[in-house]
C-alpha cells in the first residue's frame, strides 16, 4: 500500500476501536486492529454473562469501519525503534504511528487462597469459566463477591436477582466514589435483592479457601462460590517494551496522549496515564480517550501541533439489577454530587448506558470524525497540582 500512512492499534476495546474509526477520516491511512479476539467483548456486560443474561460480545463487522483490518493476534512486543511490533502467532507488523491501548485486567493480591479459590471476571474469558460454574450451580448457593467497585455491586445485584445467597464485601466503603445519599440508597436496593453487605473496617480479605472467605476482622464466610473484582492492574507489554509507565504499568504520555519516548506512539483507555494522572475507568472514558489518540495522529499527519486531552465526566452509573440502578451526578473534578437519580429510573437511565457506549463506536463506523464529548476546564489545574505533588512526573511529561 505505497503512499499509506500506517497505522497500527494494539487492543480492540472500546479505545482502540473508537481510534481506528476515527483515522478513516483520512483516504491514505491504513489501520489494524490487533486484539486477541474474534468477537468485541463490550466489557462493562460481562456481569449480565455470569448471571446468564447477556453475552457481551457483537461483532467487529458491527462497529469496526469497514477499512479497518482485524488481526486476531497478540502483540508480544514493540520495537519503537524498528518502528515494528511481533506478534504471537503470525509474524510481524510495521507502522508509522502505533496507538496503544491494550486496556486493563483484574490485579493480583497477594491473598493466600484467591489463585486458587476465587473466581476473577475481568476478562471474557475468566466471565465465561465463572458463568459455568454459577450456571451448574443450585440456586440458593452462597457466593461471596470481594471488591465493592461498579463491577462488584453489580455483579452482585445480578446474582442475587438470579436466586443466589450473595454476600458483598467492600474491604472499605460500598461504592466509595457514589455521595453518602446514592450510597445509602445502593445499599437499600442490595437489601431488597436479599445481598448482605459486609463493609466498614476489619473487611478486607485475608484469605480464600475452598469453602469460605476470611476477614481481617476474624470473621469467615461461608462461599461455595467466590468471585473477586477486586484490584487493578494492565498488561505489562511497555513495560516490557522498554516504554516509560507508572507504577502499575501504564503508558505515561503528555496531555496529547503522546507516549513521553516517542511521539510516533499515542496511547488510550485504561492503559494510558496522561501526565501521571489517568482517567477514571469507563467505557465513555476509552471512547473519548481513543478519540483523542486519532485526533492527536490525524493533526501530526497534517502538519499541525496536537492538542491537550480534555474529557468531563458528568456522571457515573451503577446498575442495581435489571430493575434500579443509581445515577450519580459528578462535578468536574469528577467528584461526587449530592444529586442522583435511583430506582427505576437510575435503572432505565444505566441500560442506556449500555446502548451508548456501542452506539459511539458504530456511529463513528459510519461518520468517522462524528464523535463529541464536552470538555473539561479543569483538567489543566488536576495536572498542575499532580505536577506539584511529584515534579519528576511533570517534567517527563513536558
Amino acid at each position: 500500500m505505497t503512499g499509506y500512512t500506517r497505522v497500527v492499534v494494539i487492543g480492540g476495546g472500546f479505545a482502540g476501536v473508537m481510534a481506528a474509526n476515527r483515522l478513516m477520516q483520512r483516504d491514505d491511512v491504513s489501520v489494524t486492529v490487533v486484539n486477541p479476539r474474534p468477537d468485541f467483548v463490550i466489557r462493562l456486560r460481562l456481569h449480565h454473562l455470569v448471571a446468564g443474561s447477556h453475552e457481551a460480545v457483537v461483532d467487529y463487522r458491527e462497529v469496526l469501519h469497514e477499512r479497518v483490518q482485524l488481526v486476531q493476534d497478540t502483540v508480544t512486543e514493540i520495537d519503537a525503534t524498528e518502528r515494528r511490533v511481533a506478534l504471537a502467532e503470525t509474524g510481524a507488523l510495521g507502522y508509522d504511528y502505533l496507538v496503544y491501548a491494550v486496556g486493563s485486567a483484574s490485579a493480583e493480591p497477594p491473598v493466600p487462597g484467591m489463585a486458587e479459590f476465587a473466581y476473577p471476571m475481568a476478562t471474557i474469558e475468566a466471565a465465561q469459566r465463572l458463568r459455568s460454574v454459577i450456571g451448574g450451580s443450585p440456586a440458593g448457593t452462597a457466593v461471596t463477591v470481594v471488591g465493592a467497585g461498579p463491577t462488584g455491586i453489580e455483579t452482585a445485584a445480578e446474582l442475587a436477582g438470579s436466586g443466589h445467597r450473595v454476600s458483598l464485601v467492600c474491604g472499605g466503603t460500598l461504592g466509595a466514589y457514589l455521595h453518602p445519599r446514592a450510597r445509602r440508597a445502593a445499599a437499600r436496593s442490595l437489601a431488597r435483592l436479599g445481598v448482605t453487605v459486609l463493609d466498614g473496617p476489619g473487611t478486607e480479605v485475608t484469605a480464600v479457601t475452598r469453602d469460605d472467605v476470611r476477614l481481617r476482622d476474624d470473621r469467615v464466610l461461608p462461599s461455595a462460590i467466590t468471585v473477586w473484582t477486586a484490584g487493578f492492574g494492565v498488561p505489562d507489554l511497555a513495560v516490557r517494551s522498554g516504554l516509560r509507565t507508572d507504577s502499575i504499568g501504564r503508558l505515561l504520555t503528555d496531555e496529547t496522549l503522546t507516549s513521553i519516548d516517542d511521539d510516533r506512539i499515542v496511547g488510550a483507555g485504561d492503559s494510558t496515564a496522561p501526565s501521571g494522572l489517568p482517567y477514571r475507568m469507563s467505557a465513555y472514558t476509552a471512547g473519548c480517550l481513543g478519540a483523542h489518540a486519532a485526533d492527536t495522529l490525524l493533526r501530526r499527519m497534517a502538519g499541525l501541533r496536537p492538542e491537550p486531552v480534555s474529557v468531563f465526566f458528568n456522571a457515573m452509573c451503577v446498575g442495581l439489577g435489571p430493575q434500579a440502578g443509581i445515577y450519580q451526578l459528578a462535578g468536574r473534578d469528577d467528584t461526587a454530587k449530592r444529586l442522583f437519580i435511583g430506582g427505576r429510573l437510575g435503572g432505565r437511565l444505566k441500560a442506556l448506558t449500555y446502548k451508548f457506549a456501542v452506539g459511539h463506536l458504530t456511529n463513528e463506523a459510519r461518520k468517522p470524525g462524528s464523535h463529541r464529548w464536552l470538555p473539561n476546564n479543569r483538567r489543566r489545574q488536576l495536572v498542575q497540582a499532580q505536577a506539584n505533588r511529584d515534579p519528576g512526573v511533570a517534567r517527563q511529561s513536558a
